[in-house]
């Protein structure tokens, strides 16, 4: 990413989302493509819940960093990527996120694997936004 001649982050995407009725209610994006009903963990109602759509995320812009930097890497290899999203209170009363990242990879043995998921750790852009702010753990599996 390129920044501009002032400094300032150069954005090449941005999307916008709407949400009513709090973990409870209805998200849904404003340009129509994805919409959701909310329901919170461990009720009744049938829907999704922020950490499960954190998890979404994350998963896929991971997936994806893997990707560009195996090329970078000049690896040729796949992988699958669950991450796995908890929430839970802080010490002092707020809440947070815990996080756990779990790459399956095929092609590369485990030092590759362990080495080309701290690569795309430092670039992926869900993980620059939790990085010293939320416990993310790397899990990295050659098969």
């Amino acid at each position: 990413m390129r920044n501009t001649e002032d400094g300032t982050m150069k954005v090449f995407y941005k999307t916008r989302a709407t949400a009513t009725g709090g973990r409870t209610g209805h998200t849904a994006l404003d340009d129509g493509g994805l919409a959701l009903d909310l329901a919170r963990p461990g009720s009744t109602h049938v829907g999704a819940n922020p950490e499960q759509l954190f998890a979404l995320g994350y998963a896929a812009c991971f997936d994806s960093a893997l990707s560009m930097v195996a090329g970078q890497m000049k690896l040729v290899a796949t992988s699958k990527t669950s991450v796995e999203v908890g929430i839970g209170q802080r010490p002092d009363g707020g809440y947070t996120l815990d996080i756990d990242i779990y790459v399956e990879t095929t092609g590369i043995d485990a030092e590759q694997a362990q080495q080309l998921v701290e690569a795309a750790h430092k670039v992926c852009p869900y993980s620059n936004a939790t990085r010293n702010n939320v416990d993310v753990r790397l899990h990295a599996t050659a098969l």
